[in-house]
């Protein structure tokens, strides 16, 4: 058998480790990106780590989440990340040149690099033939450090697309499909690797809309080949020279398989308030909605917004819909000026919003209360869009703009219309203008800290036992938008832990706060979850923010991949039921203890809890490799690599060797 794109890529970039399912590796890691709202921690723990300078090929940040400026904290976090950039050697995208994904896809991704970003959708760059992972900022801060990145080995699940797409019919159908068939958490320690000949009808833009969303299903990762749809996006991207052909093998292996026959999908929808409760839109139809949202790293791709603006060309949105257009990127405001297609956006009624995430991460664009809003965002997960008793729907741009004329849900194929077909230029307009590269030394550049920028807290080693409560017992799926929601209120204390902390678990239980504080002095607290604890954002403030509070362990049915790798990294334990009924038998408020838990994590892979409260005693299993043992008993992965530093510098060379 051949080897896979996946595998191709593992095997060159591969440092550590046997690449066989359930087996820790690690990788070499050329290129990292990190954003605004995870990016200033990452840049603190720079610090913190005393790194003189990144050690990477290309290191990115940019500046696309936290861009209102209704006071002085974002526009100082801002200053920050621009001095941080300069002193550690990295590029910066300026407030309003757009959102990273698509940005980072148009001038930095290279067929058969490695990237690692501190945004759990950088996987999207899989549609360049590249391996790319979200992570936590710490991970990420890891890897401009040089140091090689470390997951367990997923199985490879190889997905057959044959056909082509009908008309009224998208990539963001696709993946949508894909989570109809398997959920939230399908592709959970797996790669997904498309291939077949319906590859040639999806560019490089439509496979990014794939890759996107393949972190909704729980996927490790999403890659497709380096093929002539990948030369042609580089080419229009005047950067030709880059591009690189990687294809499977004539007869590639795979772990999984599974098919897709584009010709048979029409337009799907997921429902409120998960990625997974897909539909068909027919269902749904009739529905008066409030918003059509056109935008996001889910549909940044030119097509997107050429096609919305084609179908409402000419024609006016209702009163009661506020029809949303983000665009992606500065680069794609130029390119659709230039087509001719914003001006029927703005003559229909499109709010223009400047280039960034905006409403999708709850930073503006907020829906009235119980108002349906239909949105080409990745995520909809409950009060994501930062009204708490929102609506959202996810859908393509057809979908959106569609249903944004008639004022309800509706099937874009019953529109009085033909299906409008964009022809994209072969060379598109290119603005580099606001992106700047770092100098060639850094040393003399101070940061600059604003009034909000806190250091990180520092967190003592793992003690010999712990008890406390169980201050939260929570259910399936739950999501760090609801550990540590974000929004337009909340964000710009990304920078503060201390602040940022009294909004964890504010979306499901608003007094956790006030009882951590009250718990923390008196040793901590347990939290208790179902299956897929985690799921969603890599945002590493969902367990930096609790382990502040008191949080020492989690104890949960599984984990999702990147929130389970954040516990770890600041020193909380992620524990797993090894018996479903003993979930069952805890409940909020009980006392648990773990009264051998520093030797038992040394010695194996079985904790014992004893719930006091109600006088048994059960078992739980944890999954750390031997490195991540050392990390957890030093307290976090800051701790362990200075620690580890300094036992370098200790060592004389030629023990070293």
């Amino acid at each position: 058998m051949g080897r896979s794109v996946a595998r191709k890529l593992i095997d060159d970039h591969l440092v550590d480790g046997d690449p066989a399912p359930g087996r820790e590796i690690g990788l070499r890691i050329d290129q990292t990106l990190t954003q605004d709202a995870t990016g200033t921690m990452v840049m603190l723990e720079l610090e913190a780590m005393e790194l003189d300078r990144v050690k990477t090929e290309i290191s990115a940040q940019y500046v696309d989440h936290n861009l209102l400026q209704t006071d002085h904290k974002n526009p100082d976090d801002h200053l920050f990340l621009l001095s941080a950039c300069r002193r550690f050697g990295v590029w910066y995208s300026k407030p309003g040149n757009g959102v990273s994904h698509p940005v980072h896809m148009q001038r930095f991704g290279i067929p058969g690099k490695t990237l690692v970003g501190s945004d759990s959708h950088t996987p999207a760059a899989g549609s360049l033939g590249m391996l790319a992972f979200g992570a936590g900022g710490l991970e990420v801060a890891m890897a401009m450090a040089g140091e090689p990145l470390y997951l367990t080995m997923p199985e490879i699940w190889g997905v057959e697309l044959t056909g082509e797409l009908p008309d009224w019919v998208s990539a963001k159908d696709v993946i949508l499909e894909m989570l109809r068939r398997h959920d939230v958490d399908g592709a959970k320690n797996r790669i997904l690797e498309y291939y077949g000949p319906g590859l040639d009808s999806l560019d490089a833009m439509d496979r990014h809309v794939i890759a996107n969303m393949g972190t909704e299903l729980g996927a490790t990762t999403t890659v497709f080949p380096a093929d002539d749809a990948v030369r042609r996006f580089l080419r229009s991207q005047q950067r030709e020279d880059d591009f690189l052909e990687i294809l499977p093998d004539d007869d590639p292996e795979y772990d999984l398989h599974d098919a897709i026959d584009l010709s048979s999908l029409e337009p799907l929808m997921a429902r409120p308030s998960s990625p997974g409760n897909v539909v068909p839109v027919a269902e749904e139809a009739g529905k008066p909605i409030y918003q059509a949202y056109i935008g996001s790293s889910a549909n940044p791709g030119l097509r997107d917004f050429a096609v919305a603006a084609r179908i409402v060309e000419g024609r006016q949105i209702p009163d009661s819909v506020s029809f949303d257009v983000n665009p992606t990127s500065r680069q794609l405001i130029e390119n659709l000026i230039e087509m001719g297609l914003l001006l029927p956006l703005v003559h229909a009624g499109a709010r223009i919003h400047q280039a960034g995430c905006n409403g999708c991460i709850g930073m503006g664009q907020a829906p009235a209360t119980e108002e349906i809003s239909l949105r080409t965002v990745p995520r909809n997960f409950p009060g994501r869009s930062g009204t708490r008793e929102d609506k959202v729907y996810l859908v393509s741009p057809e979908t959106a703009a569609a249903s944004a004329l008639t004022g309800e849900i509706t099937d874009p194929r019953t529109l009085d219309m033909a299906y409008p077909r964009i022809e994209l230029p072969e060379r598109q307009i290119v603005n580099t203008d606001m992106l700047e590269a770092p100098p060639a030394d850094g040393s003399d550049v101070e940061l600059r800290k604003g009034p909000n920028i806190v250091s990180l807290p520092e967190f003592g080693a793992l003690p010999e036992t712990l008890e406390g409560p169980v201050l939260l017992k929570v259910g399936d799926d739950v999501s760090t938008d609801e550990i540590m929601p974000a929004g337009a209120e909340i964000l710009p204390f990304r920078s503060n832990i201390p602040e940022i902390s009294k909004w964890v678990f504010d979306r499901i239980d608003r007094s956790f706060h006030d009882r951590a504080l009250a718990s923390k002095d008196e040793g901590g607290h347990f939290v208790v979850g179902g299956t897929n604890y985690g799921q969603g954002s890599s945002r590493e403030h969902a367990a930096l923010a609790p382990r502040y509070l008191g949080l020492k362990a989690v104890l949960a049915k599984d984990f999702a991949r990147i929130h389970w790798q954040n516990l770890v990294n600041f020193g909380i334990l992620p524990l797993t039921f090894v018996d479903a009924a003993d979930y069952d038998a805890i409940e909020q408020d009980d006392t648990l203890a773990l009264p051998k838990v520093r030797a038992e994590v040394r010695e194996g892979t079985r904790v014992t809890v004893e719930n006091r409260t109600k006088d048994r005693a059960f078992t739980v299993e944890h999954e750390l490799s031997d490195r991540q043992v050392e990390m957890i008993l030093a307290g976090s992965l800051i701790s362990f690599f200075k620690s580890s530093a300094s036992r370098k510098k200790r060592t004389p060379a030629s023990q070293a060797r």
